[in-house]
Parts: C-alpha cells; structure tokens; sequence
C-alpha cells in the first residue's frame, strides 16, 4: 500500500492510500489546506484544531449539499426516463393505429378502383 506525505495547516502527515490514488489524497489534503487557510484568514487564530474542525464541518456540509441535490436528480432522470418510455409506447401504439388506418385506406382505394375499372369494362 503506497503511502504519501502531505501537508495541512502547516503539519505533515504520513497518509496510506491505494495503488494509483496518491495524486487524489494530495488534492484531497491541498484543498482541506486551502480551506482552514481561507478560515485562519477570516476568523484570525482561534485554535488550530478549532480551524480545522470548522474545515471539515464546512466540507461536510458541501457534501451533504451535494447529496441532496444528487438524490433530486436521479429521481428528476427516473422521471424523464418513464416519461419518455410512456411516449415511446405512445408513439408506438400511433404508428400502429396509424399503419392499420393506412392499410384499410388502401384497401378502400382498391375496392373503388375495381368497382371503377368494371364500371368503365361496362360502360
């Protein structure tokens, strides 16, 4: 298992992570950096682990955001999935009616045409 060393506040740590996500937990590390750096900023210094509690919660928060708005949106896409089946089927069952419509018209036209050609073989 591949371990990094990041830096956060100021602080390096010794992380473990899986083949091939080291570049990932570095982002992860460097964005949790900014943050409490961003906070440190804002609100002076009011305690390191205070600063970095707030990060985190803040974060968490964004993710719980993101969530929620992820859930609404895979029940916005079911919605348009079945909306969209219902209007398959429904353009389905047109062409069909559509076709049967098309084939006794057809049909028709044949009648009167041989009705008309024995008229004229009459005539």
């Amino acid at each position: 298992m591949p371990q990094i060393n990041v830096t956060i506040d100021g602080r390096s740590y010794r992380m473990a992570c899986g083949a091939g996500e080291e570049d990932h937990l570095t982002g992860l590390a460097e964005t949790l950096d900014t943050r409490i750096g961003e906070m440190r900023k804002n609100f002076g210094e009011i305690g390191d682990m205070r600063l970095q509690v707030m990060a985190a919660l803040t974060m968490a928060d964004e993710v719980s955001e993101l969530r929620g708005r992820l859930t609404t949106l895979e029940a916005q896409v079911a919605e348009l999935r079945q909306a969209t089946e219902t209007a398959d089927r429904g353009r389905a069952e047109d062409a069909e009616r559509a076709a049967t419509g098309i084939g006794r018209a057809a049909e028709r036209i044949g009648r009167l045409a041989d009705a008309l050609g024995g008229s004229a073989a009459r005539g």
